[in-house]
């Protein structure tokens, strides 16, 4: 994923967040999990800056969704406690979703500023570019 493709993302998911009339943090990392792009389209909390970046770096690190990799966390079930590691950056709640085209992961969104369902549905406006998202639950 190059810049100008992140941008689009960015774009697409902006334009999700004017339709819906909130103010969002969007980032966009690549598949190695390097911030590519950063938004902050209006007046955020400033933690929304650092829990943008950490959603799309969480899903693009662990190729799965945050609402996903919340679920896996609970206690009893297989990923629980992960949250603790890589100094507290991983997110487990919803908002953070990676990019699939053609299978092959190609990068990830994180997006805050409002409930974690509004950044959800912000994040899928931007996925909304790819042919395939996966591991939405």
């Amino acid at each position: 994923m190059d810049l100008a493709e992140a941008k689009k993302i960015i774009d697409a998911a902006h334009k999700k967040a004017d339709e819906m009339n909130l103010p969002m943090c969007i980032a966009v990392m690549d598949s190695n999990a390097y911030l590519i792009a950063f938004v902050r389209t209006g007046d955020t909390t400033l933690d929304s800056i650092q829990i943008a970046i950490d959603k799309a770096y969480t899903s693009a690190l662990i190729r799965m969704t945050t609402r996903e990799l919340g679920i896996q966390c609970q206690p009893g079930a297989p990923l629980y406690g992960i949250q603790n590691n890589l100094n507290g950056r991983l997110v487990i709640f919803p908002g953070g979703l990676p990019l699939w085209q053609n299978n092959k992961l190609v990068g990830a969104i994180g997006v805050s500023g409002g409930l974690v369902d509004q950044d959800e549905a912000v994040a899928l406006g931007g996925a909304s570019l790819y042919s395939t998202i996966q591991n939405i639950t």
